[in-house]
């Protein structure tokens, strides 16, 4: 059965297929954990406004929830990206090359290659959240994500 040429292409398309059943999954544990969260608080004697106003997400334009547009949230989002891009591209590359030293086979350092493309795109985050913080200090907001907020 997994020595077929089609097995490939079948799995190929039961990835995508997964993933949406994956989010409807996902979409409805949300709401039904909102409409527990709601009772509970209409069994603590909670106002109805009260509850919808604390339960209430941001919508955007087609209904959906509207991102932060924080630009803390924004910032470490960017580091953060780019602190596991650069670790996993880095990782990668020196997996290869010790394997490559291991085995003494010198075609495995073709797949060193495959973890700069993570480590490349890392790089673009790290410029993209020095070009972030630049644009804050600009307009006044001198903000440094590593500190404390107090």
């Amino acid at each position: 059965m997994f020595n077929s040429p089609f097995i490939i292409p079948v799995v190929a398309m039961l990835i995508p297929i997964v993933a949406i059943i994956g989010g409807i999954w996902g979409q409805a544990h949300s709401r039904r954990i909102k409409a527990d969260q709601r009772m509970a608080m209409l069994a603590r004697g909670l106002p109805l406004a009260d509850i919808e106003a604390a339960l209430k997400t941001p919508l955007d334009e087609y209904g959906h929830e509207a991102p932060s547009n924080d630009p803390i949230r924004s910032l470490g989002r960017a580091r953060r990206a780019a602190v596991v891009l650069i670790s996993t591209g880095f990782g990668l590359v020196v997996f290869f090359v010790v394997l490559e030293v291991i085995l003494q086979v010198r075609e495995v350092l073709s797949g060193a290659a495959a973890g700069l493309i993570p480590l490349a795109i890392g790089i673009g985050f790290v410029v993209d959240y020095h070009l972030q913080k630049r644009e804050l200090a600009r307009f006044g907001l001198e903000i440094d994500p590593t500190q404390p907020k107090n």
